[in-house]
Formats: C-alpha cells, structure tokens, sequence
C-alpha cells in the first residue's frame, strides 16, 4: 500500500476522540478489584506478558545474564511463575540475551532506531535493525519521528514504518509512538492508525524516557484504534503499554482494559505485553500473599 491509499485508508477510520470518556472509562476499570483463584490466574497471566526491559547506560553484560535467568525463572527455585515473553535490551547487549536465553522459550527484544529520541537518519536507523536482527533479536522496538508527525508529514512517518518492518524480516517490529509527546489523544489515535497501515506488528505507548508514560486512557486509545483497524481490514495487531506499570493493581487494570475492549483473543503474550522492569517483583509478592497469606520482604526477590 502506498502512502496516498495508506493516509486516503484514514478516512475510512473514525478519528476524534472523546477524550473526557476515555478518561471516565478508564478510571472507572482501574477501580476495579479481583480476589482469590482469579487473581492467582491474572498474576500468572501478567508475568507471561511482561517484557522484563533494562534500558540503562550501565547496563553490563553480568546484569543482562542475571536479568535473563530471573526472566526463565521469576519465582527462584519454583516453576509455579511461567517464564516472561521477552527480555528487552539495548542493540549491544543482544548477544548476551541471545546466549542467555537459548532454548528457554523467552524472546530477546532490542530498541533500535536511535532510542529513545530516534534522531538519526533513515540509513543508519535501517542499518541498526538490520544488525540486531542478525545478532539474533526477535523482536525490534523502534520509534516513530515525533517531531515529523507534529508537522503533519504523515508521510515520512509511514514510509519510515514501512522501511523499518522491511528492515525486520522475520522478526517482530513494535512501533512505539511515545505517546506522552503526541500533545492530544486524537494524534495517539492517528499515529496508532498509520503505524499499523504501514505494517507494525505491536503497537507501544512509550519509550519509558518520557513523562507521562503508558496510562490506562491512551492505552483504551491505542486499543480501540486496534480493534477498529482489526474491523476494517481483519488484520490483528498487538499492543504494549511500557513505562509507569509497576504494581499489580496498574497490571490487573491492563488485562481488564485489554479484556474489556479487544477480548480474550488478546490476552495472550502474542498480542499483548507490557514493558516494565519494577512490575515483577510486585507481582511476585503478591502472588506469595494470595498462596501463603502474607507479604514475603522485599529482600526476598532478586533485583531486576
């Protein structure tokens, strides 16, 4: 599809967003409370959705194999916990990941295309996920150009997309929009729609850098965009909020969002995930409360 049929496609999709009622919508779930059997199930099921990420300037080869292992195995010395989906690195680290992960079922993620701000020309951008992708990275996370898409040059952002998931071959392309920079709930929507016509296979809210991050009503934005290219043209996408989720509170809201607006053929790994670093531990504490009846410490869990 080319650009002019890809932004005409916009046409057809409903753009405005009634932000007041994505924002009431989303409170009204976040509210929301389970309990027992139910929440052991939800725990469980947000573990296999978590893309266990470091994304920091000290990151070392030996805090990226003890992230891997904690990734095989969350709950040490226990198979109770399933393994995450993927561990997200930075391009350097994805041999480490790579080795460390080989065979045990848990995908390696790689940021790309000059994360997080994504200044950098197409070329190099191509090149660096071209090189990931042969260090052995399932999965790419790139950016979008903000600053294009502010200026109304659709086009740049969608055949950049385009050019992007070419770059991918097999592997998984997630395409982050950084919604905290779009300014209004109506660019997160048609940002979502052109991503998506250009061949992403995720969607994602944030880089994790910017404030504010993933929050429930962009992410229902996000979300209805899916389900309405999804009833356009049948294709299925999926979506990851990423930044801010850090309890098990803010991760049950999330399936019950997900659950509620897409169905329960997205609460799976393969079409859902949230990126996070702090969120396990969280999750395992809580799960331990729900099997023993009270909070283990802290110190209990290993440090992502």
């Amino acid at each position: 599809m080319n650009i002019n049929s890809a932004i005409n496609s916009l046409e057809s999709f409903h753009l405005a967003v009634d932000e007041t009622g994505a924002k009431e919508r989303a409170a009204s779930i976040a509210g929301r409370s389970i309990k027992k059997e139910s929440k052991v199930h939800a725990i469980k099921l947000a573990v296999s959705m978590i893309d266990l990420t470091t994304l920091e300037g000290k990151d070392s080869e030996g805090k990226v194999h003890a992230l891997c292992q904690k990734a095989v195995r969350p709950l040490d010395g226990s198979d109770e916990i399933p393994h995450v989906a993927a561990v997200c690195v930075y391009p350097n680290m994805v041999k480490t990941a790579k080795s460390a992960l080989m065979g045990s079922g848990v995908f390696v993620a790689s940021v790309a295309t000059a994360f997080p701000s994504g200044q950098s020309p197409l070329k190099l951008k191509i090149e660096e996920v071209k090189r990931v992708v042969n260090m052995g990275a399932d999965e790419v996370d790139m950016v979008i150009s903000r600053g294009e898409f502010l200026e109304g040059n659709y086009r740049y952002v969608y055949d950049e997309v385009k050019a992007i998931k070419e770059a991918c071959g097999e592997a998984h392309l997630k395409v982050i929009l950084e919604t905290g920079e779009l300014e209004t709930y109506d660019n997160v929507r048609k940002a979502s729609l052109i991503s998506m016509l250009a061949g992403a296979d995720f969607i994602k809210t944030s880089t994790g850098k910017v404030q504010p991050a993933a929050t429930l009503p962009v992410t229902l934005v996000m979300l209805e965009a899916i389900r309405d290219f999804y009833n356009e043209t049948g294709k299925i996408i999926g979506m990851k909020p990423a930044g801010g989720i850090k309890t098990t509170k803010d991760a049950i809201a999330y399936l019950c969002l997900v659950k509620e607006t897409l169905g329960d053929m997205w609460l799976t790994p393969d079409l859902f995930r949230m990126g996070a670093s702090s969120l396990l531990n969280d999750l395992l504490m809580q799960y331990r409360k729900e099997q023993t009846g009270v909070y283990q410490s802290a110190e209990y869990f290993t440090n992502d």
